[in-house]
This record gives structure tokens, C-alpha cells and sequence, in this order.
């Protein structure tokens, strides 16, 4: 996450979804609109600390020049181990006669994707978030309004090597399904029912070789629009939801 959230509404915006806020720093000289007030009531019901500083302190820390007087400093993602989101499946299958469901999302790059995907994520009851601590989106200002609040109660894992986690879910008892247009099977036509690792690919490459080489098995969703495909995030949602229709 990045460490300052610069201006007005985007700070207000952070307050409002939930995004784990230390401090708000603001100008000594900042005009006390309706705005300002906004950001001291929420803050104040957040338990962030306010403290008043030179300007000068504000524009040094700018990245965009555009803070307004206020910037709010957040606390880091609270990122867990792969060993967390086991343990958190385990109970959910214990839980759901043996369901449980986690994301994979190999190198996807946009942070507004990611909370978008632990938005349907949490709604489904998915256990948790596996993404690359490289060359991947991570959780920051963007991820929580997209998410409208969820990602903070979607423990997301980031690992080193997705292989090697897949192979671990394995492990676990997981299947692991890759959903890609190049698949031969209907997603409806595939069986999900049980311990599902589910796989989202890139953006724009969808995923990768290796990744894909080694998922049990390859799904699609059907596509009858002249449009060729979803983002990742709306084909993730549809995705989570056969899942969660198969193992009513």
C-alpha cells in the first residue's frame, strides 16, 4: 500500500471504506471547509491521529503535488503466510461438508482487480488470496474502494513462487482449476465440487505457461457477445459463483 494518500476526497474515500489509516497530517494554514471537517470527524472515528504541520512538510512528502493541505498515512497490509489460508480453508471445509475455495491470481497488475476479486471473493465464503510478491498487483488505496471494504476480511497471502504454492495446495487436497478461454470444458461441465484452487490469469496474457502446466484442470466461461472476454475480475466473480452453485 502506498504510504500517503494525498488530497481531500481520496482521503476522505479512504476513511469512508475502511483503509487502515496511523495519522492524517494537515497544513496549519488549511482552509477549514466542509471537507476538513469531514476528514476530522471520520478520523477521529477511526482513531487516526491528526496532527497540524507547515505545508512545506506536506509538499516535501508529495509525490503528485496535489495533497490540499492533507494527506493521510496508512497502516501496511496486513499480508498472511499460505500456511494461514490452509489453516483457513481447513475450517471452512470442516465447516461446509468439505467445500472451500481459494483464489489464485497469477501477476494480475491492477490493485482496483484485486478488490474487485475479494469483493466476490468474500461473498462466496472463499478462504483466501494467493498473489506473486512480484510483478503484481498489491493492496492499496484503490484495492479497498474497490473492494467496498472486503479486502479486509479476505486474508490475502503473497508467495514467492506459484508453483510451488500450487503444488502445496495439492497437497492439501485442492484441485486446481485454471480458468482460460483456450480451455476445452464449460466451466458448468467441470467439477468444482469440494477443495478448489482457482486460478485467474494476467490482464493481458491471461495466465502463464508454467502456471498453467501445472493446474489439474483447464475451465471457460461461455462467451456469446461479439465481445471476446470478461475482465478479470467480473470472469473471476462469475467463476467463484459455479463454484459456490456446485457445492450447495
Amino acid at each position: 500500500m502506498a504510504d500517503f494518500i494525498e488530497g481531500k476526497r481520496p482521503v476522505i474515500e479512504a476513511l469512508r471504506t475502511g483503509v487502515p489509516i496511523k495519522s492524517i497530517l494537515m497544513a496549519d494554514n488549511v482552509q477549514r471547509d466542509g471537507l476538513i471537517e469531514d476528514i476530522l470527524r471520520k478520523a477521529k472515528r477511526a482513531g487516526a491521529t491528526v496532527e497540524m504541520v507547515p505545508r512545506k512538510v506536506l509538499d516535501g512528502k508529495s509525490d503528485r503535488g496535489s495533497h490540499q493541505g492533507v494527506m493521510a498515512k496508512a497502516a501496511p497490509f496486513p499480508y498472511v503466510g499460505i500456511g494461514d489460508v490452509i489453516d483457513a480453508a481447513g475450517k471452512s471445509a470442516e465447516q461446509h461438508d468439505g467445500r472451500a475455495l481459494v483464489i489464485i491470481l497469477d501477476h494480475i497488475t491492477d490493485a482496483g482487480n484485486l478488490g474487485a476479486v475479494s469483493r466476490s471473493a468474500e461473498a462466496v465464503g472463499a478462504c483466501g488470496i494467493v498473489i506473486p510478491n512480484k510483478r503484481s498487483a498489491h493492496v492499496e488505496a484503490s484495492t479497498y474502494k474497490s473492494s467496498a471494504g472486503a479486502i479486509a476480511h479476505v486474508p490475502v497471502a503473497q508467495v514467492s513462487n506459484l508453483v510451488q504454492t500450487m503444488s502445496r495446495l495439492k497437497e492439501e487436497g485442492f484441485w486446481i482449476a485454471g480458468a482460460t478461454e483456450h480451455a476445452k470444458d464449460l466451466i458448468w461441465k467441470s467439477n468444482l465440487k469440494g477443495k478448489i484452487a482457482l486460478v485467474m490469469g494476467n490482464e493481458q496474457e491471461g495466465i502463464s505457461r508454467l502456471v498453467m502446466e501445472h493446474c489439474d484442470f483447464l475451465v471457460k466461461l461461455p462467451i456469446e457477445g461479439e465481445v471476446a472476454s470478461l475482465n478479470v475480475a467480473q470472469a473471476a466473480t462469475a467463476c467463484m459463483y459455479e463454484w459456490l452453485r456446485q457445492n450447495q
